[in-house]
Protein backbone atom coordinates (compact mmCIF):
# COMPACT_ATOMS: atom_id res chain seq x y z
CA UNK A 1 0.00 0.00 0.00
CA UNK A 2 2.82 2.19 1.06
CA UNK A 3 4.39 1.82 -2.43
CA UNK A 4 1.56 2.51 -4.04
CA UNK A 5 0.91 6.15 -2.15
CA UNK A 6 4.89 6.46 -3.23
CA UNK A 7 3.54 5.95 -7.09
CA UNK A 8 1.12 8.48 -6.81
CA UNK A 9 3.01 11.14 -5.15
CA UNK A 10 6.16 10.80 -7.49
CA UNK A 11 3.17 11.07 -10.33
CA UNK A 12 1.62 13.78 -8.78
CA UNK A 13 4.84 15.49 -8.93
CA UNK A 14 5.99 14.78 -12.18
CA UNK A 15 3.19 14.34 -14.01
CA UNK A 16 4.75 15.93 -17.43
CA UNK A 17 6.79 13.35 -17.57
CA UNK A 18 3.24 11.23 -19.21
CA UNK A 19 3.53 14.18 -21.71
CA UNK A 20 7.59 12.84 -22.48
CA UNK A 21 7.15 8.85 -22.40
CA UNK A 22 3.43 8.58 -23.51
CA UNK A 23 3.85 7.33 -26.54
CA UNK A 24 6.43 5.17 -25.97
CA UNK A 25 4.33 3.52 -23.16
CA UNK A 26 1.21 3.05 -25.08
CA UNK A 27 3.51 1.39 -27.87
CA UNK A 28 5.06 -0.87 -25.03
CA UNK A 29 1.46 -1.71 -24.41
CA UNK A 30 0.09 -2.04 -27.80
CA UNK A 31 3.35 -4.26 -28.51
CA UNK A 32 2.18 -6.27 -24.94
CA UNK A 33 -1.47 -6.67 -26.04
CA UNK A 34 -0.52 -7.92 -29.33
CA UNK A 35 1.55 -10.28 -28.28
CA UNK A 36 -1.16 -11.47 -26.08
CA UNK A 37 -3.35 -11.88 -28.60
CA UNK A 38 -0.72 -13.40 -30.92
CA UNK A 39 -0.15 -16.40 -28.09
CA UNK A 40 -4.11 -17.19 -28.00
CA UNK A 41 -4.07 -16.72 -31.66
CA UNK A 42 -1.76 -19.87 -31.59
CA UNK A 43 -3.12 -21.04 -28.85
CA UNK A 44 -6.72 -21.29 -31.11
CA UNK A 45 -4.39 -22.96 -33.81
CA UNK A 46 -3.07 -25.93 -32.03
CA UNK A 47 -6.46 -26.61 -30.75
CA UNK A 48 -7.69 -26.27 -34.53
CA UNK A 49 -4.93 -28.62 -35.46
CA UNK A 50 -5.92 -31.20 -32.91
CA UNK A 51 -9.71 -30.91 -33.62
CA UNK A 52 -8.77 -31.81 -37.44
CA UNK A 53 -6.44 -34.25 -36.30
CA UNK A 54 -8.93 -36.40 -34.55
CA UNK A 55 -11.52 -35.87 -37.27
CA UNK A 56 -9.16 -37.12 -40.11
CA UNK A 57 -8.39 -40.32 -37.98
CA UNK A 58 -12.23 -40.92 -37.04
CA UNK A 59 -12.50 -40.48 -41.09
CA UNK A 60 -10.06 -42.60 -41.84
CA UNK A 61 -11.15 -45.20 -39.77
CA UNK A 62 -14.60 -45.25 -41.32
CA UNK A 63 -13.30 -45.09 -44.68
CA UNK A 64 -11.11 -48.05 -43.98
CA UNK A 65 -13.86 -49.90 -42.08
CA UNK A 66 -16.23 -49.05 -45.57
CA UNK A 67 -13.32 -50.08 -47.70
CA UNK A 68 -12.62 -53.54 -45.83
CA UNK A 69 -16.38 -54.23 -46.27
CA UNK A 70 -16.26 -53.88 -49.89
CA UNK A 71 -12.88 -56.13 -50.30
CA UNK A 72 -14.75 -58.46 -47.94
CA UNK A 73 -17.62 -58.95 -50.52
CA UNK A 74 -15.68 -58.50 -53.85
CA UNK A 75 -13.22 -61.91 -52.50
CA UNK A 76 -16.75 -63.35 -51.54
CA UNK A 77 -17.88 -63.07 -54.62
CA UNK A 78 -14.94 -64.23 -56.38
CA UNK A 79 -14.75 -67.22 -54.22
CA UNK A 80 -18.33 -68.19 -55.29
CA UNK A 81 -17.98 -67.82 -58.51
CA UNK A 82 -15.04 -70.23 -58.01
CA UNK A 83 -17.36 -72.81 -56.38
CA UNK A 84 -20.21 -72.31 -59.25
CA UNK A 85 -17.79 -73.05 -62.16
CA UNK A 86 -16.14 -75.92 -59.96
CA UNK A 87 -19.49 -77.40 -59.43
CA UNK A 88 -20.42 -77.37 -63.02
CA UNK A 89 -16.39 -78.93 -63.26
CA UNK A 90 -17.41 -81.74 -60.57
CA UNK A 91 -20.89 -82.37 -62.90
CA UNK A 92 -18.63 -83.93 -65.65
CA UNK A 93 -15.85 -85.45 -63.18
CA UNK A 94 -18.15 -87.08 -60.85
CA UNK A 95 -20.40 -88.79 -63.81
CA UNK A 96 -18.33 -90.66 -66.23
CA UNK A 97 -21.65 -91.76 -68.30
CA UNK A 98 -22.30 -88.55 -69.46
CA UNK A 99 -18.55 -87.39 -69.65
CA UNK A 100 -18.55 -89.72 -72.33
CA UNK A 101 -21.25 -87.94 -74.27
CA UNK A 102 -19.01 -84.84 -74.33
CA UNK A 103 -15.27 -86.35 -74.01
CA UNK A 104 -13.32 -83.60 -75.03
CA UNK A 105 -13.94 -82.46 -71.44
CA UNK A 106 -11.04 -84.36 -70.66
CA UNK A 107 -9.16 -84.37 -74.13
CA UNK A 108 -6.08 -83.01 -73.19
CA UNK A 109 -4.80 -83.46 -77.17
CA UNK A 110 -7.10 -80.46 -77.37
CA UNK A 111 -6.11 -77.02 -76.85
CA UNK A 112 -9.29 -75.89 -75.28
CA UNK A 113 -9.59 -78.43 -72.46
CA UNK A 114 -5.50 -77.57 -72.00
CA UNK A 115 -6.30 -74.35 -71.44
CA UNK A 116 -9.70 -74.75 -69.12
CA UNK A 117 -7.56 -77.15 -66.93
CA UNK A 118 -4.46 -74.80 -66.64
CA UNK A 119 -6.87 -71.69 -66.04
CA UNK A 120 -8.82 -73.90 -62.82
CA UNK A 121 -4.99 -74.83 -61.65
CA UNK A 122 -4.17 -71.44 -61.50
CA UNK A 123 -7.50 -70.29 -59.26
CA UNK A 124 -6.85 -73.14 -57.45
CA UNK A 125 -3.47 -71.88 -56.79
CA UNK A 126 -4.50 -68.22 -55.65
CA UNK A 127 -7.59 -69.35 -53.64
CA UNK A 128 -7.23 -67.68 -50.09
CA UNK A 129 -7.63 -69.97 -47.32
CA UNK A 130 -10.58 -67.27 -45.98
CA UNK A 131 -11.66 -64.15 -46.59
CA UNK A 132 -9.98 -62.50 -43.72
CA UNK A 133 -6.52 -63.41 -45.11
CA UNK A 134 -6.68 -61.73 -48.25
CA UNK A 135 -8.54 -57.98 -47.05
CA UNK A 136 -6.13 -55.97 -47.44
CA UNK A 137 -4.04 -57.14 -49.91
CA UNK A 138 -4.81 -55.59 -53.34
CA UNK A 139 -2.80 -57.27 -55.58
CA UNK A 140 -2.93 -60.96 -53.97
CA UNK A 141 -7.35 -60.07 -54.80
CA UNK A 142 -6.79 -58.49 -58.29
CA UNK A 143 -4.63 -61.72 -59.02
CA UNK A 144 -7.18 -64.21 -57.79
CA UNK A 145 -10.13 -62.33 -59.33
CA UNK A 146 -8.58 -62.45 -62.61
CA UNK A 147 -7.83 -65.94 -62.52
CA UNK A 148 -11.37 -66.88 -61.41
CA UNK A 149 -12.61 -65.18 -64.59
CA UNK A 150 -10.03 -66.63 -66.73
CA UNK A 151 -10.95 -70.03 -64.87
CA UNK A 152 -15.10 -69.50 -65.82
CA UNK A 153 -14.50 -68.21 -69.04
CA UNK A 154 -11.95 -71.14 -70.04
CA UNK A 155 -15.16 -73.59 -69.08
CA UNK A 156 -17.77 -72.21 -70.95
CA UNK A 157 -15.91 -71.65 -74.14
CA UNK A 158 -14.46 -75.18 -73.56
CA UNK A 159 -17.92 -76.65 -72.69
CA UNK A 160 -19.73 -75.17 -75.73
CA UNK A 161 -17.20 -76.66 -77.64
CA UNK A 162 -17.50 -79.97 -76.54
CA UNK A 163 -21.24 -80.34 -76.74
CA UNK A 164 -20.77 -78.75 -80.54
CA UNK A 165 -18.35 -81.79 -80.97
CA UNK A 166 -20.05 -84.65 -78.99
CA UNK A 167 -18.19 -87.81 -80.00
CA UNK A 168 -17.18 -85.83 -83.37
CA UNK A 169 -13.69 -85.96 -83.20
CA UNK A 170 -13.77 -89.78 -82.87
CA UNK A 171 -13.97 -92.27 -86.04
CA UNK A 172 -17.20 -94.70 -86.21
CA UNK A 173 -14.85 -97.24 -84.31
CA UNK A 174 -13.89 -95.09 -81.74
CA UNK A 175 -17.65 -94.10 -81.04
CA UNK A 176 -19.06 -97.58 -81.10
CA UNK A 177 -16.14 -97.81 -78.07
CA UNK A 178 -17.46 -94.92 -76.65
CA UNK A 179 -20.86 -96.21 -76.35
CA UNK A 180 -20.36 -99.44 -75.37
CA UNK A 181 -17.74 -98.03 -71.90
CA UNK A 182 -20.71 -95.57 -71.43
CA UNK A 183 -23.40 -98.61 -70.98
CA UNK A 184 -20.67 -99.93 -68.96
CA UNK A 185 -20.09 -97.29 -66.64
CA UNK A 186 -23.74 -97.00 -66.05
CA UNK A 187 -23.62 -100.89 -65.08
CA UNK A 188 -20.28 -100.04 -62.42
CA UNK A 189 -22.30 -97.15 -60.86
CA UNK A 190 -25.43 -99.34 -60.72
CA UNK A 191 -26.18 -99.40 -56.88
CA UNK A 192 -28.83 -102.52 -57.70
CA UNK A 193 -25.78 -104.92 -59.68
CA UNK A 194 -23.75 -107.19 -57.59
CA UNK A 195 -20.66 -106.35 -56.76
CA UNK A 196 -19.06 -108.62 -59.30
CA UNK A 197 -21.09 -107.44 -62.40
CA UNK A 198 -19.99 -103.65 -61.24
CA UNK A 199 -16.52 -104.83 -61.14
CA UNK A 200 -16.38 -106.73 -64.26
CA UNK A 201 -18.12 -103.45 -66.11
CA UNK A 202 -15.72 -101.10 -64.98
CA UNK A 203 -12.59 -103.03 -66.22
CA UNK A 204 -14.19 -103.87 -69.47
CA UNK A 205 -15.22 -100.13 -69.83
CA UNK A 206 -11.95 -99.30 -68.49
CA UNK A 207 -10.71 -101.64 -71.70
CA UNK A 208 -12.94 -99.81 -74.14
CA UNK A 209 -11.37 -96.75 -73.21
CA UNK A 210 -7.51 -97.34 -73.36
CA UNK A 211 -5.79 -95.22 -76.00
CA UNK A 212 -9.43 -93.02 -76.43
CA UNK A 213 -9.85 -90.88 -73.25
CA UNK A 214 -8.54 -90.87 -69.67
CA UNK A 215 -10.87 -90.66 -67.17
CA UNK A 216 -10.74 -88.64 -63.78
CA UNK A 217 -8.47 -89.46 -61.54
CA UNK A 218 -11.02 -88.46 -58.58
CA UNK A 219 -14.10 -90.15 -60.19
CA UNK A 220 -12.25 -93.21 -60.82
CA UNK A 221 -11.14 -93.19 -57.72
CA UNK A 222 -14.56 -92.73 -56.25
CA UNK A 223 -15.91 -95.65 -58.38
CA UNK A 224 -13.49 -97.89 -57.31
CA UNK A 225 -13.44 -97.30 -53.80
CA UNK A 226 -17.32 -98.52 -54.05
CA UNK A 227 -16.43 -101.25 -55.93
CA UNK A 228 -13.99 -102.13 -53.81
CA UNK A 229 -16.56 -101.32 -50.49
CA UNK A 230 -19.46 -103.35 -52.12
CA UNK A 231 -17.36 -106.97 -52.60
CA UNK A 232 -15.77 -106.15 -49.19
CA UNK A 233 -19.38 -105.96 -47.41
Amino acid sequence: MKSVNQLFEFLSHYWWLIFVFGGSIGGALKAIGAANQRRADRRLERYRIKQQAKIAVAQAKAQDHVDAQTQRREIAKAIDEHDQTDARWFGYEMDLATLLDYPMMTDMREPLTVEFHKARRRADLLRPADVESMVGNHEAQLEYRDAVHAYAIAFDVGEAEAKRRRRGGFTRDEQERLVRAQRLLRLAMDDAATAAERQSAYAKARKELDGLIVLPATARAELERKIAGQIEA
